[in-house]
């Protein structure tokens, strides 16, 4: 079972007006309840990278093209009342659904 997000994260995520993508896909996956583990996979890099572009640490330009598409399906998953997701069954199977072989 993933952990959840610590509560260091979260303060430092959610605190004043974060426009940097990597606090933005971190404020995204919090609210829809996506566990950093399997967001991982679907950016084929490791959860500790997924956490250190939540801390703001640099992204390469194409990691940064997937995180916007990332977040455009997370938008349109809340619209068609998809998230947040209500367990980890139901997270894991949005996130694998992003996932392209």
């Amino acid at each position: 079972m993933p952990r959840n997000y610590s509560e260091k994260l979260l303060l430092d995520v959610f605190k004043d007006d974060q426009t940097e993508i990597g606090k933005v896909l971190a404020q995204a996956c919090v609210k829809n309840n996506l566990p950093a583990i399997h967001v991982a996979k679907v950016f084929g890099v490791t959860r500790m990278s997924i956490h250190s572009w939540f801390r703001g640490s640099d992204i390469r330009g194409k990691n940064r093209q997937k995180i916007g598409e990332f977040l455009e399906e997370i938008r349109k998953a809340n619209e068609a009342g998809k998230l947040p997701a209500l367990n980890l069954n139901e997270a894991k199977k949005f996130l694998e659904s992003l996932i392209k072989e």
